[in-house]
């Protein structure tokens, strides 16, 4: 019995790309946003999704929101294990201040070893976010769960299936509104797509398959 664990990144926030919005909790999704979340959540209506769970911060709450009203799902809940990374000093800060910022520049070479300022380690991110889905695994096994998280938490649990080291995450990408998946058997988790829009997961299952 497997369990399919969709991980979505949050749509687009209008400054995405300029502030660390980190756990700012009042940053909404903007224009471009709610559209790129309205079309997640049409594509991922027919995927059978029997709950969703999501970051504490607004931008997660709203595209995690749109996912469940087109999957006819009531209640989304949240939980603390897929929150955004806590960056301590560093949340709300520009990247060009943060550009100059040479603890900044070595977490984004060693993030094995650094410690955001007053914040959490990577480790941290991808332990507690690892736990949950065992956790999902043992309550709801069998079933298609949706997470809905930030690149960071998907890049850290991504890197754990994988095997890879968590300095890794430059080498794939976990775009706005994207959607990434795991499958969970007994423990045992595989990697079974990464950084698409929302296709249909039977589809890329059989794809899969097929190429073996």
């Amino acid at each position: 019995m497997t369990t399919t664990f969709l991980l979505v990144r949050h749509a687009a926030h209008d400054r995405i790309g300029q502030f660390l919005a980190g756990r700012t909790a009042d940053v909404p999704l903007g224009e471009a946003g709610r559209k790129q979340a309205e079309r997640l959540a049409a594509r991922l209506a027919c995927e059978g999704i029997a709950s969703i769970y999501t970051s504490p911060r607004k931008r997660t709450r709203e595209t995690a929101g749109a996912v469940a009203a087109a999957s006819g799902l009531a209640e989304v809940t949240t939980t603390e294990a897929l929150d955004e990374v806590d960056f301590g000093a560093w949340s709300g800060k520009t990247f060009e201040a943060l550009h100059t910022d040479p603890l900044w520049r070595q977490w984004n070479s060693e993030r094995s070893r650094v410690r955001a300022p007053s914040g959490e380690t990577m480790f941290d991110v991808q332990r507690r976010v690892t736990q949950l889905v065992a956790a999902l695994e043992k309550k709801n096994g069998g079933t298609k769960i949706a997470l809905v998280s930030h690149a960071d938490v998907i890049k850290s649990l991504v890197c754990h299936v994988l095997g890879l080291s968590l300095d890794a995450w430059p080498r794939f990408e976990i775009a706005p509104a994207s959607v990434s998946a795991v499958v969970a058997s007994d423990g045992d988790l595989k990697l079974l797509m990464l950084n698409r829009e929302a296709p249909n997961l039977d589809e890329t299952a059989h794809l899969l398959t097929a190429r073996r």
